[in-house]
Parts: structure tokens; C-alpha cells; sequence
């Protein structure tokens, strides 16, 4: 692979990776659990310190690692092949290939919605979603510059979409929605047990810093511009997002943002009723195709690095001689998410298998995260660019982070038959392993 890409790039795949749908929609789930909007605001500024710490860590990680899918690497080196090869097929079968589905029929809906068409029926959204994906796919399958172009542009237009709603609140003070009675959300938690509760939503808003991992035997100059793409990447949001939600409390007062079921709609239509709704879909829109873009620029890289080491299938192992891309790699997430959707038939389906295989994500991420104790034991002389600040106590707080979340998908019964299927997944994956790769052989 050619090494084209710049810190700007990688850092627009980390912001792009992050910030997708979510911060439109996750502040109301916060605003509902937290106690008043100070709580709300401290969910906010607490989850992004966990992710600050997570993005030292894979800083230091990133310093050390600049293959192709470097994740692939640190796990195979910290606990041996099996957990790598279990990471890299959980996560382009059900995490990614999930994701891409979702994410392409979130777009489908608000571009709907900004052309102030009717809604389209289940099967026309379908097609329009496999016809969004298959066009980021051949972006990406033409070069690794093109999926870089788009990821670029989008995250420009998804943060300025985030600094205006900001500017709004800043210049006018639109008269705050009262919620009624019965719209009031129903709180029996503590302001403390408020504020954990809502760092479950606040926190999952933040992953994707990872995405940089998985680009960098693509990046140029890595052992300097990923620790740097990573940590800047994740302040930029963490920034945006604090200020966005502070906008949406200035607009919509507390009891608005808790009770409100289209947030940014709402926050902007409060200013512009007539054409804020479809500027927002418009923008969701927009930000929902950067996301479907960063999984399929990043994600194919895990597969062929996984098939390079002999742990995977030989042909996904292979660049296209004319465009150096992992076309196969990008065909098999592709497949993936199409034949999800289909066998779905909609985004309530796949959407909830997407948030029980959150808890696969949330595996991994921990166990990366424990690799940077493992791997300062292993590789004591290794070359570092980059060193976490107070180190053991910053990757301690992530990982103590991800333990969290991963209990919590447990406990909260909404999510925890998904949550058990997803462990049976990663059970499945462990099968395919010991009958087909436990020798590395991917011929």
C-alpha cells in the first residue's frame, strides 16, 4: 500500500468515524436519565475524558504500529492470533457490516425528508440504501484518495453543521417548548446513579478514534502523524460536542432536550420553523454518508491484514495492481451489509442486532486498550513516538470504561438477548478459527 495520506486525512477518519448520527439524536437519551441539565452537561464532559484517555493510549499503540490494520497487530502480538483473527471476523461480519447497513438506510430517510418528498416505502428505501453503498464502495475500491476526498468533505460540513446550530443559540434566544405533564421523563435514579446511567449513551457517541489504526500502513510519516490524528481528532470532538449540546439546552431549554424526539430538528426549527427540519435531514444526511465512507475506507484494511498474516483467505490478501486497494476485503464488508438488509428487510431489524454487537466492539476496544499494559512489558526497548501522560492510571480509566459499558449491556434488559447472541458469535468465529486458520494457512 501506498503511504498517501496525510495527518489531516487520518485525522479526518477519526472525526468522521466518531461523529456520525448520534450527536443529533444521544443527548436527549442523556438529558432523560440525568437529573438537570448541569448533570447532562457533566455525562458529556465525563465520557469524553474516558475517550481522551482511550485516545492516548491508542496513540502510544499507533507510534509503535503502521502496518495495514494495525489493531490486527497489537492484539496478535499481546494475547497471540486467535483473539486477532476473532477481533478482525467480529468486526467485519456483524459490527461494521451492521453499521453499514443502519447507517445507509439512516441516509436514505433524511435525504428523503431534506427533498420534502413523502416517505418512501420499505423496498424503495432498500434500494436506495444498497445504491449508497455500492457507490462509496467503488469510491473506495479506486483508491484510497478518493475515500480520503470524501471523508474529508463530509466531516467539514458535519462539524460547521454543528457550529451553526451552535452560532444559533449564541445570537437569538428563541422562547423555551414546557413540556406537559405526561411528556416529562420518569426518573427514579438518584442524581448519581442519573449521571452513570448517562454515561452509557454519552460514551458510545465517542468511539471510532480507532478507524486511524486500521489506515495506517497508509499514512505517511506514522509514527508521528497517527498519535497526533488520534488525540487531536477526539479533542476536535470532544469540543464540538460540548458545544452542541450546550446549544441544544440554550434553544430548547432542559425539559425540551429530554423530551425531544428529533433533537437538531427541533433545536433549529425553534429559530426556523419552516426550513430547519429539512436543513437538518439534509445534514444528517450528509453526516450519515461520512460514516458509511469511514467504514468502508478503514475497515477492509483489518481483513487483508488479517489475510496477509495467513489468518484469513488467501484472496483477500491481494491489491488491485492498478488502484492498490484491497478490493476483495472492500467486496466482502459490502456483501455483508447488503445481505443483512436484505435479510432484515429494514432498519428496526438491523438495527437491533447492530446495538447487541455493540458489546463485541466494547470487548475489543478493552482488550486494546489492556494491550498497551502487555505490550510495555513485552516490548520494553520497542521505539515509541508517543507515550501516554500518567501512565498506568490514563489506559486504566478507559479499560475500568469499557469493563463498564460491557457490564451494562448486560444488566439493561433491553439489549441483553442481543448482547447474547453476540457472545455467540464471537463463539461461532472461534470454530471457524480452530477448523480452518488455527495453522495460519489462508490458502
Amino acid at each position: 500500500m501506498l503511504r498517501v495520506l496525510g495527518t489531516r486525512d487520518a485525522m479526518c477518519v477519526v472525526i468522521g468515524a466518531i461523529i456520525g448520527v448520534g450527536i443529533f439524536f444521544t443527548p436527549s437519551r442523556v438529558a432523560a436519565v440525568s437529573a438537570d441539565g448541569g448533570f447532562a452537561m457533566l455525562a458529556w464532559i465525563v465520557a469524553g475524558g474516558i475517550a481522551l484517555c482511550g485516545a492516548l493510549a491508542f496513540a502510544e499503540l499507533g507510534g509503535m504500529y503502521h502496518a495495514p490494520g494495525a489493531q490486527y497487530e497489537i492484539l496478535r502480538d499481546s494475547y497471540g492470533p486467535f483473539p486477532a483473527f476473532l477481533f478482525v471476523f467480529c468486526n467485519a461480519t456483524a459490527v461494521q457490516a451492521g453499521a453499514i447497513g443502519v447507517i445507509a438506510v439512516i441516509c436514505t430517510e433524511n435525504l428523503i425528508v431534506a427533498s420534502g418528498r413523502p416517505a418512501g416505502s420499505s423496498g424503495g428505501v432498500l434500494a436506495v440504501s444498497i445504491a449508497l453503498i455500492g457507490l462509496v464502495t467503488l469510491a473506495n475500491a479506486l483508491g484510497v484518495r478518493w475515500g480520503a476526498r470524501i471523508q474529508n468533505f463530509t466531516v467539514y460540513a458535519k462539524v460547521l453543521t454543528l457550529l451553526v446550530i451552535t452560532g444559533l443559540a449564541l445570537l437569538v434566544s428563541p422562547e423555551k417548548p414546557v413540556a406537559s405533564p405526561d411528556e416529562m421523563p420518569l426518573r427514579s435514579l438518584s442524581p448519581f446513579a442519573g449521571l452513570l446511567a448517562a454515561l452509557t449513551p454519552a460514551f458510545f457517541a465517542f468511539g471510532g478514534w480507532q478507524h486511524a489504526l486500521w489506515i495506517s500502513g497508509e499514512v505517511k510519516n506514522p509514527s508521528k502523524a497517527l498519535p497526533r490524528a488520534i488525540v487531536g481528532g477526539v479533542l476536535v470532538v470532544i469540543m464540538v460536542y460540548l458545544l452542541a449540546n450546550w446549544a441544544y439546552l440554550d434553544l430548547l431549554g432542559f425539559r425540551g432536550v429530554a423530551t425531544s424526539k428529533s433533537l437538531a430538528a427541533d433545536a433549529v426549527g425553534s429559530v426556523f420553523p419552516s426550513t430547519g427540519r429539512r436543513v437538518i435531514a439534509g445534514a444528517v444526511a450528509l453526516s450519515a454518508f461520512g460514516v458509511l465512507n469511514a467504514q468502508l475506507l478503514s475497515g477492509p484494511r483489518l481483513v487483508y491484514a488479517a489475510a496477509r498474516d495467513g489468518r484469513f483467505f488467501a484472496p483477500f490478501a491481494r491489491l488491485s495492481a492498478r488502484f492498490g486497494t484491497p478490493v476483495a476485503a472492500i467486496l466482502l464488508l459490502t456483501g455483508v451489509a447488503v445481505a443483512l438488509l436484505l435479510a432484515a428487510g429494514g432498519k428496526d431489524a438491523v438495527d437491533r442486532l447492530t446495538t447487541g454487537v455493540v458489546l463485541i466492539d466494547g470487548v475489543f476496544f478493552g482488550l486494546t486498550g489492556i494491550a498497551l499494559f502487555v505490550l510495555r512489558r513485552k516490548k520494553r526497548d520497542a521505539s515509541r513516538s508517543f507515550r501516554v501522560p500518567l501512565y498506568p492510571v490514563v489506559p486504566a480509566l478507559f479499560v475500568i470504561g469499557e469493563l463498564g459499558l460491557i457490564v451494562g449491556a448486560f444488566l439493561e434488559p433491553s439489549v441483553r438477548v442481543p448482547a447474547l447472541i453476540a457472545v455467540g458469535w464471537i463463539g461461532v468465529a472461534g470454530v471457524l478459527y480452530a477448523a480452518r486458520f488455527r495453522r495460519g494457512s489462508g490458502s
